[in-house]
């Protein structure tokens, strides 16, 4: 079999340079595409073309919907999408990841630049800037300060706003404010004037995709090769529609083809082009086994029949979308416009130059550069930080299943060239994709090339295809968005966060409330009060005291000086202020570091324990921590490696020695 083109060797067949060409390893960590294209092959370049098709029919109609969502003209959705299919391919460590428009981040986006697309350019160009130097200073962990429970939080809410944002797209309905309160107010305040014809188009395209969902998950594993793929390809379809980052529960299940060989063992692709003639799943019973349809009909009328299935819930957006768009226009060219549609849109590739940095207001006022970024605030903190934990988390989990590993400040600054690029098109700010991401995957892509193919698909639709697109239903990209944010909504976490540690519902609801009235300080607030927690955690360690004739304390975690003070408020308490006082035994055996300030804090209690005419033992000191006791020459400290001795056999030496100090 075929080695993957990621994650393999980095000499040899690589063609990478012996290992003595310093230079040419630290240039191939800084362009991840010298790992890969020298061993660029025919076949990985099929496969790569037919996954960027499929993305690309994927891409199209949810960048159509997502710039709505983002209140901005449909056309800045395709802007958006192609500039991450020819940055990532040189700086990416991920085959699997697709950049660009997302429904989060053009709900961030969203609340930020009030549909004035000027002022989404340029956030998309500070975004950028945010990104790219945390890449360069390799400041990915700090993105590991971001919890669990604060994304899923976040997500969740972000899922539940774009949802219900849309039911007024959906129903045909006007003069809905923004805010989410009022809006839900509004929303059913108007239902009485909802459009027939939208109401009526927008739950056809529902239940379409649905139906077509369905589908795909019903049969999708007829699709794969062996055993371990089913739970794969039947994701697919709800895969394809969820871009939030928490949602990684889907590559996981996905454990098809990638988890053989890599992306080039992988025969899922061929289910997408040509014909399916591997005798895997023939020979294991897959099409009996899946009830008595497939059965019914002889092998190639099944292959036939599952290809087209797979093929037509693949690309449904597309589907649902181009069907949608015919019935408008031929209402519309026969005098009857029933629907609402998006009209008439900018034709052609956008100008590449940068963005602008000041503005004219509609008064004449002009507004300045400092102005603009002063009106951006704490958004600016945000967008780059959910950016790039969306992209980052999906990466992780698609390299996880398809076994390679990526490099989070690499993929820093992948995404944040990818945006500040992007400004230069008039894309507003964008992230990975999870949907497009799973779809790439199971289409069989072996390289990041894939994304050229990608954004060729959607440059093409803006060079010939941006007539066409004013005759789409505003409902059916709203039935495209609620079925893409759907599978966001985790009703499972709050069970498990309940059943895990009640604690960490505090950060998730906190989080999941504030975000309905600003994302940004939905996030903001969940990930203050995790930190919170963290210093808490940090500053009141668990402490277990146990009496054995002498006070036993034993530390659960670190010692840092935040908690000096609470050692020294236990220690006064159950030792000092007894009477008579307490001989006590510190446990060291979890602290693996200490500081100036702890230091301090046990010379003063050495001290405090002499006068008192009582002992105080440090046991199982780590050898790192023993260093520094060492170096700073507490007087009176005395150590011990033997805990059970100190218990049993220096009671006696602890009192009389803390007598002599007296």
């Amino acid at each position: 079999m075929e080695q993957p083109l990621l994650g393999g060797p980095p000499g040899g067949r690589c063609g990478a340079p012996p290992g003595g060409r310093w230079w040419y390893r630290a240039l191939r960590s800084w362009l991840p595409v010298l790992s890969w294209l020298p061993r660029y092959s025919l076949s990985a370049l099929r496969m790569d073309v037919v996954a960027g098709l499929t993305v690309g029919l994927t891409t199209v109609p949810q960048a159509l919907a997502y710039a709505e969502v983002a209140g901005l003209p449909v056309q800045y959705g395709l802007y958006s999408a192609f500039m991450g299919g020819f940055i990532y391919p040189l700086l990416g460590t991920s085959k699997d990841l697709t950049l660009g428009p997302t429904a989060i981040m053009s709900l961030l986006c969203a609340s930020v630049v009030g549909g004035r697309p000027g002022r989404a350019v340029l956030l998309s160009l500070l975004c950028g800037t945010v990104q790219a130097a945390l890449g360069v200073l390799r400041l990915g962990f700090l993105l590991d300060f971001v919890s669990y429970p604060v994304i899923k939080g976040f997500t969740c809410a972000a899922a539940v706003t774009i949802g219900f944002g849309q039911i007024k797209n959906l129903l045909g309905l006007r003069g809905v404010p923004q805010t989410f309160y009022l809006e839900v107010y509004y929303t059913f305040y108007r239902l009485p004037e909802a459009r027939l014809g939208d109401a009526l188009l927008g739950l056809l395209c529902l239940a379409l995709l649905l139906t077509l969902q369905w589908m795909k998950s019903s049969l999708g594993p007829q699709n794969q090769e062996g055993p371990r793929n089913q739970g794969g390809p039947q994701n697919q379809g709800g895969a394809q529609n969820q871009e939030g980052p928490r949602t990684q529960g889907g590559p996981q299940n996905q454990e098809g083809p990638r988890t053989q060989e890599g992306p080039r063992t992988q025969e899922g692709s061929r289910t997408q082009e040509g014909p399916r003639t591997q005798e895997g799943p023939r020979n294991q019973g897959g099409p009996q086994t899946q009830g008595g349809l497939q059965t019914q009909e002889g092998p190639r009328g099944s292959r036939a029949a599952r290809r087209f299935v797979c093929g037509a819930a693949t690309v449904r957006n597309a589907v649902v979308v181009l069907a949608a768009s015919g019935l408008a226009a031929a209402c519309l060219t026969s005098g009857f416009p029933v629907f609402t549609v998006t009209g008439k849109t900018a034709q052609g590739l956008p100008a590449f130059r940068p963005p602008a940095t000041s503005e004219t207001s509609a008064n004449g006022t002009v507004v300045s550069f400092l102005e603009i970024v002063e009106g951006f605030g704490g958004s600016l903190a945000v967008i780059p930080l959910m950016g790039v934990l969306e992209s980052i988390a999906i990466a992780k989990a698609f390299a996880s299943q398809n076994d390679y590993r990526v490099d989070a400040n690499q993929e820093l600054l992948a995404i944040g060239l990818t945006n500040i690029m992007g400004s230069f098109v008039s894309a507003y700010p964008v992230t990975g994709s999870f949907g497009r991401t799973a779809v790439n995957s199971q289409s069989g892509v072996c390289t990041p090339a894939g994304g050229i193919m990608n954004s060729a698909v959607v440059m093409l639709s803006l060079a010939f295809l941006m007539p066409a697109f004013c005759y789409i239903p505003k409902a059916s990209l709203a039935a495209v968005i609620i079925c893409a944010v759907a599978p966001m909504v985790d009703y499972g976490v709050v069970v498990e966060l309940w059943r895990v540690r009640k604690r960490d519902l505090l950060p998730f609801s906190l989080t999941f409330l504030l975000s309905f009235w600003e994302v940004q300080y939905g996030l903001l607030g969940g990930v203050a009060l995790s930190g919170a927690m963290l210093l808490h955690h940090a500053a009141r360690p668990p402490l277990k005291v146990t009496d054995h004739g002498v006070l036993l304390v034993e530390l659960g975690s670190g010692l840092s000086f935040p908690a000096s003070e609470h050692l020294s408020h236990v220690l006064h308490t159950h030792a000092l202020l007894a009477s008579p006082p307490r001989s006590v035994v510190l446990d060291f055996l979890h602290v693996s570091s200490i500081d100036s300030t702890v230091l301090s804090e046990l010379r003063a209690l050495l001290r405090l324990f002499r006068l008192r005419g009582a002992g105080l033992l440090l046991s199982r000191v780590q050898p790192s921590v023993l260093d520094v006791l060492l170096a700073a020459d507490l007087p009176g400290l005395r150590l011990t490696d033997d805990l059970p001795a100190a218990l049993q056999g220096h009671i006696d030496e602890l009192i009389w020695t803390g007598a002599q100090g007296c």
